[in-house]
């Protein structure tokens, strides 16, 4: 069983502020939600994403194998006497995703490659910068993930090939914080991908919903969720 969860922060106050302007810090927020310690590699993981909207409200959204109690979180940066949470059963949605489904998605992702400036050293991963390449980071992933993005009709497209997709690449962020054990602060390029995709692969969409898709899971990356077309 799965579950999805959504806590909003109180921004207005010092400690919300202070879990959002560290990864690392919110990281362990998240974790501390699960009396019993839950497996980060292999099956089912904790994922956990930050969404911001138009109306300037910052959410925390969860995907969990268990359910997770946010006392602590809505103590140090929600409403103590109002705010609450939402948890949901992710396996309805889940068990019915089919081949040919039509689905608004939203992923917050670190989109990086490996490089190498010479040839005797070796691989580095890279942050992918421009727009149009971290749109490429994940078109070359979506078959392996269960999905294909969807393509624009012809007469709505224009000459840039960033825009022959249903695909929208926003909110980058560049995140340096302090990570334990080591010396220099760590630097994390994040971006939000919004769109429209067609289920391709039922089974591999739910590993990629559960599991996560590319680098930086503990750092609010990887999450994909759906919601109706």
């Amino acid at each position: 069983m799965m579950f999805l969860t959504r806590f909003r922060f109180n921004t207005a106050r010092l400690g919300a502020r202070r879990l959002l302007s560290s990864p690392q810090r919110l990281h362990a927020a998240v974790m501390f939600a699960f009396a019993e310690p839950l497996p980060q590699d292999g099956g089912s993981r904790v994922l956990w994403r930050i969404d911001r909207n138009s109306r300037s409200e910052t959410f925390l959204y969860l995907v969990s194998p268990d359910k997770p109690d946010l006392t602590h979180l809505v103590e140090e940066a929600g409403w103590p006497e109002t705010g609450r949470w939402q948890t949901h059963d992710y396996s309805p949605l889940l068990s019915r995703l089919a081949k040919g489904d039509v689905w608004s998605f939203r992923l917050t992702a670190n989109p990086v490659h490996s490089i190498r400036r010479n040839a005797d050293e070796p691989t580095k991963l890279t942050a992918h910068i421009g727009q149009r390449h971290q749109m490429h980071w994940l078109l070359q992933r979506q078959e392996k993930a269960g999905f294909a993005v969807l393509e624009k009709p012809q007469e709505q497209r224009l000459h840039d090939e960033l825009d022959q997709y249903e695909l929208v690449v926003r909110d980058r962020r560049q995140l340096e914080f302090a990570k334990t054990g080591h010396r220099k602060p760590v630097t994390l390029v994040t971006v939000t991908f919004d769109g429209r995709l067609q289920v391709t692969d039922p089974d591999a969409l739910r590993h990629t919903l559960t599991r996560g898709l590319g680098k930086a899971k503990a750092y609010g990356c990887g999450l994909m969720t759906l919601a109706e077309a």
